[in-house]
């Protein structure tokens, strides 16, 4: 590739959406307790398609928002490099919305980008209290857990399903409140983090989830 195009990361999609009840969790949906969510592939078939393009030398960038599908997807990411040594990978988890708290120190070990989309955090804030109940939304959009972990971050607006303005993104990772205003201090406001920090997981941190560290970001 050139500064013109280049191949990069593979996307895999393991789960769903939440707003959907197709997001992957190990226990059901507290609006619908028929279902967990949709895991897309098998967990052995998982393995297998992120391993093959680990071996083939491919940066993996993989969907994952349920607790489970986060969980399944660490796995695959350490089993692969545990059966090859490679310099740099910088796997990705896209979105990484909802994650069990014994899983958060594994992304900074196996240096496995948390790629998150901030405006994600005050859009579905309106309605997944209802729909996984309030101690897993505690486990949802922590971008202050990740930065404490030692977790690479990367922060993105996922348009076009979010608006494309990062602005939005940054108010809502320094404030987590509607772009009306509230709830007063903010949703879970223990995970807000600084300005600062939020435009350099903009800049910085994205540029290095995409291997661009040498020609931008800071």
């Amino acid at each position: 590739g050139d500064d013109w195009i280049r191949i990069g990361a593979i996307k895999i999609l393991s789960d769903g959406s939440m707003g959907s009840g197709t997001a992957a969790f190990f226990d059901p949906y507290t609006d619908d307790p028929t279902t967990s969510g949709l895991l897309l592939y098998p967990e052995d078939e998982l393995n297998r398609l992120i391993d093959e393009a680990d071996a083939a030398g491919f940066q993996l960038a993989v969907h994952a928002i349920g607790d489970r599908a986060n969980a399944l997807v660490l796995n695959a990411f350490e089993k692969a490099a545990a059966a090859r040594e490679r310099p740099d990978r910088r796997f990705r988890i896209e979105h990484a919305q909802v994650v069990r708290r014994e899983d958060l120190p594994r992304f900074a070990k196996t240096r496995v980008v948390a790629s998150i989309q901030p405006s994600h955090c005050i859009d579905d804030m309106r309605w997944a209290p209802r729909r996984i109940g309030a101690a897993r939304c505690r486990l949802a959009y922590n971008f202050r857990s990740f930065l404490d972990a030692g977790a690479p971050v990367a922060f993105g607006t996922d348009w076009y399903v979010e608006p494309l303005d990062p602005r939005i993104g940054l108010y809502a990772a320094v404030t987590r409140e509607t772009l009306a205003g509230g709830p007063s201090g903010g949703f879970f406001p223990e995970e807000r983090i600084s300005l600062e920090d939020a435009i350099d997981l903009y800049t910085r941190g994205s540029a290095y989830a995409e291997f661009a560290d040498a020609v931008k970001g800071t």
